[in-house]
């Protein structure tokens, strides 16, 4: 058993790594509900930005975005990998790392490249070891992502999907539940999709029909909806990484939780262990003067 003096020195270990896990605790809970208020703030205005994407899509227009046109083969693609900049939050880049690493290993075996655009220094990382073609990447986004930073990174893949060399854009991405839920999701950019899921985990389809109609455009049909296209992969992309930063900040003050409780009971095991060893050196000395005494 280690002496006193090892056990007292494991126990002020211990409670100083309760007091950072605490203080830790506490930062993410006050950052916690602001990226809650802001990404959920955001998700009407993507969500029908969504909807009239999917809507435009079926229209039989002279003019046709590139960002509508489903590629007759896929041969390349572009993949958005959005993760944390730090540590400390659970499984929650695991998870969402290990889901794309799957959907990888599948496109390989089906003869399929992968561009990688990584936003957050963690998949930014992963995605370098285990060596994948990074074309583009934004990291140290802060507590609340700008649309600044990400346009540029993101740019190169969709001008990449413009010019032909990729025939799709992927997103994985944590999608925020509660604080106790965040769940990893993998989903197609462009071309628009013909589904997604809602704010409630509903799935919302397209219920308009394909051609016999159109939108009658002002100036020009391809004025309209090159800005349109541009806005919507924009709003979708920052929509994204809110509900990362959202899910780390929940993720984190759990962990932060678990850690903190954690070393409260390792405080209090370490405690009684050192009050045994102290009994027992008190005894042992009790009994080594009565024996001397006795021998006197």
């Amino acid at each position: 058993m280690a002496g006193t003096k090892e056990i007292r020195m494991k126990i002020r270990s211990v409670q100083n790594t309760r007091k950072i896990t605490k203080a830790m605790e506490m930062v993410a809970a006050s950052k916690m509900k602001k990226s809650q208020d802001r990404m959920r703030a955001t998700r009407p205005y993507v969500s029908r930005a969504l909807q009239i994407a999917m809507h435009v899509s079926h229209a039989s227009a002279e003019y046709r975005h590139p960002f509508l046109e489903k590629r007759a083969s896929v041969k390349r693609v572009g993949v958005i990998v959005i993760t944390t900049d730090k540590g400390l939050c659970g499984s929650l880049n695991t998870n969402v790392l290990r889901m794309m690493l799957q959907q990888y290993k599948e496109w390989r075996a089906a003869g399929i490249e992968a561009d990688f655009c990584a936003v957050g220094g963690k998949g930014l990382g992963f995605i370098q070891r285990m060596g994948g073609n990074v074309v583009s990447q934004a990291v140290q986004i802060g507590d609340r992502a700008k649309l600044e930073q990400l346009i540029g990174p993101v740019k190169v893949l969709l001008d990449k999907y413009i010019a032909g060399e990729i025939d799709e854009v992927h997103a994985f991405f944590t999608r925020f539940f509660n604080t106790m839920r965040q769940d990893p999701r993998h989903g197609t950019l462009i071309p628009i999709p013909q589904e997604f899921i809602g704010e409630h985990g509903e799935v919302i389809r397209s219920a308009v029909k394909e051609g016999g109609w159109d939108y009658i455009y002002e100036p020009d049909a391809r004025a309209v909806l090159d800005a349109v296209m541009t806005r919507y992969a924009e709003a979708l992309v920052l929509q994204l990484v809110a509900e990362s930063i959202a899910s780390e900040q929940s993720a984190r003050m759990v962990a932060m939780k678990a850690a903190s409780d954690n070393a409260e009971n390792l405080i209090d095991e370490l405690t009684l262990i050192y009050n045994k060893s102290r009994q027992a050196a008190i005894t042992k000395e009790i009994s080594e003067i009565v024996g001397g005494a006795a021998a006197v």
